[in-house]
């Protein structure tokens, strides 16, 4: 054997060896959950051509909770719509289902209909250490005494995770946001107790980061729609995976047991699409990430944060800033495909993040479960669902 041929022969390994390990945490179709549609190659928001995803993840100490040095279950997710070199803009839109969280910089989102800067997510009182460190991220990176309106009013989003992780802390820093943003990447997307959804419980289950895509059909012009969430809300009794009570199925398990039941978290989703929307349109795209939660078993209750952003990485004349920009539009009449798109991939998603997650101790020894993948393909089994 030649030595170009054992090169050749030791480089597929260690392409396959990385392959693998793209695959060591299993998602909902590796169970064989029934999902509708037809995904990307990566089964994720960056199977839209572009966007790039990067997460800073921030575990460390355990036991009794001592302010200021935890045990700390945090982190941050940075999602670049153009990737994080580009500082070019894209139409955008957003849209809270119930408001008690936060998603800065969306009001100049509403005003312009754009988005020219990374959506970047994390726990609630970390939102302010992020957001500056965006403009500073960026301020290093242009040209001294320039100005951009974009990045200087980032957008940043949060859920609470206070109950694993010391959030009075403080500990997410400006670096861990460079981190984050620095590590972004094309290709397959880690899930669970990464990120900013480290430290996150949905339906009383280990929840956090999920995502998932949809390509439409050649006919109705192979757009894709990918979606990223960060999931920590939602009562157990109201879980449902592929139309089955999951929650009553398996009501046990619970972070708290016998205390109430409540729908005390949030959920932050942003969905990505390569179809020439206009922020009108995607306006109405990203309301449809509530029909996908509501599938699941999402309510909107009183204290939760249900926050979404959609942006569109076609019409790349956004940024012109001079002479007119020549812009296409998808007709209305063909949009209702991406908005079953926009649905599907979010439960998805919210599946996928709950299945990726594993078991998570946290502050005081407070636990949360990972949802149990044989109790969960039993349950699909017995109405159904799986063979």
């Amino acid at each position: 054997m030649t030595i170009r041929n054992l090169c050749v022969m030791l480089a597929l390994v260690l392409v396959g060896a990385g392959a693998n390990a793209q695959k060591t945490k299993p998602r909902g179709r590796d169970l064989g959950i029934p999902f509708e549609g037809t995904t990307g190659a990566f089964n994720a928001i960056t199977d839209v051509k572009g966007v790039e995803v990067g997460f800073k993840t921030l575990i460390s100490g355990s036991g009794k909770l001592v302010v200021g040095k935890g045990p700390v279950r945090t982190g941050v997710t940075a999602i670049f719509p153009r990737g994080k070199g580009s500082l070019d803009r894209v139409f955008a839109a957003w849209f809270t289902l119930n408001g008690n969280g936060e998603m800065t910089g969306t009001t100049w989102v509403d005003e312009s209909g754009g988005l020219g800067s990374p959506i970047l997510i994390t726990n609630t009182h970390s939102v302010g250490i992020v957001r500056d460190a965006v403009i500073e991220w960026y301020a290093k990176r242009m040209k001294p005494g320039s100005y951009d309106g974009d990045v200087s009013l980032p957008v940043v989003a949060e859920t609470y995770d206070g109950f694993l992780n010391d959030i009075n802390g403080f500990h997410v820093t400006k670096q861990d946001a460079f981190d984050a943003m620095e590590s972004s990447a094309p290709g397959p997307v880690k899930e669970g107790n990464v990120g900013g959804g480290t430290g996150m419980v949905c339906h009383g289950f280990k929840g956090g980061t999920g995502t998932s895509s949809r390509v439409l059909e050649t006919k109705q012009g192979g757009y894709t729609v990918g979606v990223l969430v960060q999931a920590n809300y939602g009562r157990r009794p109201l879980l449902q995976i592929a139309g089955v009570p999951v929650g009553k199925e398996i009501p046990d398990l619970l972070p708290q047991e016998g205390k109430p039941d409540t729908d005390q978290g949030s959920i932050i989703v942003v969905v990505a699409t390569d179809a020439p929307l206009l922020p009108h349109q995607l306006e109405r795209i990203v309301k449809r990430v509530s029909l996908g939660l509501g599938v699941v078993g999402g309510r909107g209750g009183n204290s939760s944060g249900d926050i979404f952003i959609a942006f569109s990485t076609a019409n790349p004349e956004v940024s012109k800033n001079e002479g007119i920009a020549h812009l296409e539009m998808l007709p209305n009449d063909q949009i209702s495909p991406l908005f079953e798109a926009t649905a599907a991939a979010t439960e998805e998603a919210i599946v996928n993040a709950m299945i990726a997650a594993e078991t998570m101790e946290g502050i005081n020894g407070n636990k949360v479960y990972a949802i149990p993948h044989d109790r969960l393909v039993a349950a699909l089994k017995k109405y159904g669902r799986l063979k």
